[in-house]
């Protein structure tokens, strides 16, 4: 082996997980824990949505930090990705159902609040979320790849990871605008912001699906052939 061709099998033994891989087993149980939303989950979201509309609505970005840090939306975003890499229709569809049921529940608890809030201007907090631009890609792929990593290592290192990918892709805050233009009428707030939570989530997505396979987790047994080749075809056109 030639001088460059040892130094690129370096860096590439530098970049595997190695011995810190976890399982594919353990992993994936947690991803699937990870897309529950009842109980306690639900109710943290809760709070933590009304957290984010006041640290929106008073502009303060201390609060919207801590509402980012305390929310539970990333589980299901990185079990649609993790569902399609592994071909798990089942985890596919209910983390998009418990993603679907969060939206709507984020939605509705933030336009409720904006409705009777007597603060009604819209400050930087607010007009940061409603213009997505190619770096908000850059941001949500990189979060979504650090995340799912963390998820598939068995280094105690999850506790610190999550919360900066919650707070790097912003997944909150949009949703908090969206219910800030809806309760305003505001169409362009509302279809800005929910562009960029859509954005946030499809490239987490895309991380986890890739993160998944380039690992090798086993593929789930589809006999239907040509479903599987949906599949696959669907993932590579998002």
């Amino acid at each position: 082996i030639g001088h460059d061709e040892t130094g690129i099998v370096l860096v590439a033994e530098k970049l595997r997980l190695g011995d810190d891989a976890e399982e594919p087993q353990v992993a994936m149980e947690a991803i699937e824990r990870g897309v529950v939303f009842r109980g306690t989950n639900m109710l943290i979201l809760v709070f933590a949505i009304l957290i984010a509309s006041v640290g929106l609505n008073v502009n303060s970005t201390a609060v919207v930090i801590g509402a980012m840090l305390i929310s539970p939306l990333m589980g299901p975003i990185i079990g649609v990705g993790a569902g399609l890499g592994v071909l798990d229709l089942w985890l596919v569809r209910r983390s998009v159902k418990n993603l679907g049921f969060a939206v709507a529940v984020s939605l509705a608890t933030s336009a409720l609040y904006f409705f009777l809030s007597p603060l009604s201007d819209a400050h930087s907090e607010i007009l940061a979320r409603t213009s997505p631009t190619i770096w908000d890609v850059l941001i949500a792929l990189s979060g979504g790849f650090a995340g799912i990593i963390a998820t598939a290592s068995k280094e105690k290192v999850r506790g610190n990871v999550v919360p900066g990918v919650a707070i790097a892709t912003a997944l909150m805050p949009p949703l908090c605008t969206a219910g800030y233009g809806l309760a305003h009428l505001n169409l362009t707030y509302l279809a800005g912001a929910l562009y960029l939570f859509l954005i946030n989530s499809v490239f987490i997505s895309i991380a986890a699906l890739a993160t998944v396979r380039w690992l090798g987790y086993p593929q789930r047994y589809v006999e239907d052939l040509k479903l599987k080749g949906r599949i696959k075809r669907y993932s590579s056109w998002i």
